[in-house]
């Protein structure tokens, strides 16, 4: 009986408790390599947003400047208040007549 306590001591200190904290130590590494990925990731994410709102920021003021010059503008507005000057005048043509 003696042996066979001898047996399960020197079984758990020479071959489980290595193993167990070899195992512990590659989880534990495992999960720092883990959480290390994942901030890198976040930070790429966080990079690729912010240089897809400054190109959007870009391209929108490209468009801006090219498709919509001062003169255009103007053009359209003074055709916008020319149509709204005859629709005034239609609708005040009823009320004049009554």
């Amino acid at each position: 009986m003696a042996n066979l306590a001898l047996d399960w001591t020197w079984w758990l200190s020479a071959v489980e408790l290595p193993v167990l904290a070899g195992l512990f130590w590659m989880i534990q590494r495992q999960r720092d390599r883990a959480e290390h990925q994942i901030a890198q990731l976040q930070a790429e994410h966080r990079a690729a947003i912010t240089a897809t709102r400054a190109a959007l920021s870009d391209y929108k003021l490209e468009v801006a400047q090219r498709y919509a010059s001062i003169g255009y503008l103007k053009d359209v507005e003074t055709r916008l208040t020319e149509h709204l000057l005859r629709i005034e005048a239609k609708l005040d043509l009823p009320a004049r007549t009554a």
